[in-house]
């Protein structure tokens, strides 16, 4: 099994849209960890490892995101696997 993580920025309106509570629900549908969080510039950040083609089901899901989103683009790039586990949570801005 290959592991994979990427961070992705989803553009787009994609605040107050349900769009991190969407983006967890299909992480835990497909076995994915991480996190997905709010940015100040409008663009909701996602950090996710798990196996690769999980992880790349998620990147494509990204781009259409939840049934209120209007995804613009997602910029995302991959990054060294840390072996992270668990379910993928929503962070809140501090």
């Amino acid at each position: 099994m290959s592991r994979k993580r990427i961070r992705a920025t989803v553009h787009g309106r994609v605040q107050g849209v349900a769009f991190r509570e969407y983006t967890r629900r299909e992480a835990a549908r497909l076995g994915v960890s991480g996190w997905v969080q709010n940015q100040a510039d409008g663009t909701v950040l996602v950090l996710c490892e798990g196996e690769a083609s999980q992880v790349d089901a998620l990147a494509a899901w990204l781009a259409t995101g939840s049934p209120f989103a209007v995804v613009t683009r997602v910029d995302w790039r991959e990054e060294e696997p840390q072996g992270a586990t668990g379910p993928l949570v929503i962070r809140y801005a501090s």
